[in-house]
């Protein structure tokens, strides 16, 4: 029978500092000892960002501000790029709203 997704809990990571054997934590825990250490690089990594929830990536507020002038830049190329098969279509019509 296949098991769920095992969900990251921070207690976990902190007793894997505080007890000397992580094999016999891992087991406590019914997770993979290599799960445990990804869980620990993790939170070295991110901190308390470590494990946002479903569907969220982890980024630090660097990357965070990089993906969102990320989003700007292609919604800003999008709305160019709009505009310009209007003009393409309605030539004269802008000619007339310029003149005015």
């Amino acid at each position: 029978m296949k098991q769920g997704r095992k969900i990251y809990d921070p207690a976990s990571v902190q007793l894997s500092y505080e007890r000397s054997n992580i094999l016999e934590l891992a087991r406590e825990l019914c997770i993979e000892v290599t799960m445990l250490y990804k869980w620990r690089k993790d939170y070295q990594e991110f901190g308390e960002m470590s494990f946002p929830g479903k569907g969220n990536f982890k980024q630090t507020p660097e990357q965070e501000k990089i993906h969102e002038l990320e989003k700007r830049l292609r919604d800003a190329e999008l709305e160019r790029d709009i505009l310009k098969k209007a003009i393409a279509i309605f030539p004269r019509a802008v000619d007339e709203i310029q003149v005015h």
